[in-house]
């Protein structure tokens, strides 16, 4: 964490990234009031979804023929706790690729602060006709729309994007 608000909590990083903004609702929570710790990851996976909508629809065709994506690694280190109707912003940024594998990295942010972080690492596989999966590079559609989201980006390739 490179800094913390008046809170305690991390303050947002200013990276290229994509957004997907999600309103908390009653689904989202427990008995208890509070959002259900597996929600965070189900909301990765929705960023992830817009992404690919807004910015590598070819791949959309490839998914329903021999191309998988596969999550092979999940996390999320949680800061403070979430309420129905609060609106968060997922914010998902490329951290590194290594050859069929892509690791993302999220920032859940509530009114500008940093409420949860979430990591995932991908493979992408192809569909042998017997069945079995094998890597395989991402896509070249992927890596041009994941390239303009990396850590690694200069301020002319990146930016903020959001649904």
């Amino acid at each position: 964490m490179d800094s913390v608000d008046p809170a305690g909590l991390p303050k947002q990083a200013s990276r290229p990234s994509f957004s997907y903004h999600h309103t908390v609702s009653f689904k989202d929570t427990n008995v208890v009031g509070n959002v259900y710790y597996t929600n965070h990851l189900e909301w990765q996976g929705r960023c992830r979804e817009h992404f690919l909508r807004s910015h590598a629809p070819g791949i959309l065709d490839d998914l329903s023929k021999d191309l998988r994506i596969v999550t092979l690694r999940c996390s999320c280190d949680y800061f403070a706790e979430l309420h129905a109707f609060d609106d968060v912003e997922v914010v998902m940024s490329l951290d590194a690729r290594d050859g069929h594998r892509i690791s993302l990295s999220f920032e859940y942010l509530l009114e500008g602060r940093q409420i949860a972080q979430g990591h995932q690492q991908l493979g992408f596989m192809r569909m042998t006709p017997s069945g079995a999966l094998e890597p395989t590079d991402p896509p070249p559609e992927m890596i041009d729309a994941l390239s303009r989201f990396s850590h690694q980006a200069g301020p002319a390739q990146g930016g903020q994007n959001a649904c």
